[in-house]
């Protein structure tokens, strides 16, 4: 998405993102933070292939086929694996606000060192919430932690946080509230297959992606709401597989961004072409099956 990027930002508050089908047969790296740690595990292969539950699940869209007419399996919900992403929220020189309980500092950079109180803090913090109150970044608050780590005189910041959350906040940035909960259910699918496949395939070592639409909006607790969240609940765990792997599953704001950005990978959802398929009585499964065909839905799962 970040050669569309510059192209999108001047067809309005569109959200770019992405899709296309990603062959994996080699073992999905992912991180599972246990106790709000900033450490990390990879995944093996083995574990992937119990965590994709694929039961029953290859009735995907033939090309050129009416959507209506199709519908994607849904794998049945099992026991979710506790795996959670980090998304760079910020990267460029400082400083920036940290909230945490009723404290609050201001860090920066500085010859490789964090600043922000009378002696050098050292070249990384790591900021959890107290008494469940989220941290905040400036005017943010976020769910999980957050990473501050300097690297030269740049401020890197990090949130560390539970894969759910991530997609109740992607759906409520992605899409308004108020529309069909079905195109929503779509866009909560979309977005975990995208996560997903940055889990496998990260930005960085220290990060899996941004929260721009330069990859998929994310605003933390500020765009969560309520259906967003339901959005995220009813499709827990889903993603869009093809061939065992994972579709990195492009979308954005309305057919012609689609056609413009990613008409030539040949896959990608039209974000108001899915409320207008809700609108007319279409499940998320169905949306899904149109937008990528040839996929099939999968299911995320703890052995």
């Amino acid at each position: 998405m970040a050669r569309f990027a510059s192209q999108l930002s001047a067809s309005g508050p569109v959200v770019l993102l992405l899709g296309l089908p990603l062959l994996m047969g080699g073992a999905i790296l992912a991180w599972i933070v246990q106790d709000q740690q900033p450490n990390s595990q990879a995944l093996s292969k083995s574990l992937v292939d119990e965590l994709l539950d694929q039961q029953s699940s290859h009735q995907s869209a033939a090309a050129g086929a009416s959507a209506a007419a199709q519908e994607l399996a849904v794998p049945p919900l099992g026991a979710q694996p506790a795996l959670a992403i980090r998304v760079m929220l910020h990267h460029d020189p400082g400083p920036v606000s940290i909230h945490h309980g009723e404290r609050s500092e201001t860090l920066n950079c500085r010859g490789g060192q964090l600043t922000g109180a009378p002696q050098p803090l050292g070249s990384g913090r790591w900021f959890q919430a107290v008494a469940g109150e989220p941290v905040g970044l400036n005017q943010q608050r976020y769910r999980g932690g957050v990473q501050v780590l300097c690297q030269g005189n740049k401020l890197l910041v990090v949130n560390h946080v539970p894969l759910e959350d991530y997609i109740s906040s992607v759906v409520g940035a992605e899409m308004p509230s108020h529309w069909p909960a079905e195109a929503l259910r779509a866009q909560a699918v979309a977005a975990r297959s995208y996560a997903m496949a940055h889990l496998a395939r990260p930005a960085s070592q220290a990060w899996n992606l941004g929260a721009t639409t330069r990859w998929q909006a994310y605003g933390g607790l500020g765009t969560e709401s309520k259906s967003s969240r339901a959005a995220a609940a009813d499709t827990q765990g889903l993603i869009l597989s093809f061939e065992g792997g994972i579709v990195e599953s492009l979308y954005a704001a309305d057919r012609q961004l689609t056609v413009e950005a990613h008409g030539h990978l040949g896959a990608s959802m039209s974000q108001q072409g899915a409320r207008s398929l809700a609108d007319k009585g279409y499940q998320f499964t169905q949306i899904l099956s149109k937008y990528y065909p040839g996929a099939s839905l999968a299911r995320l799962q703890r052995s």
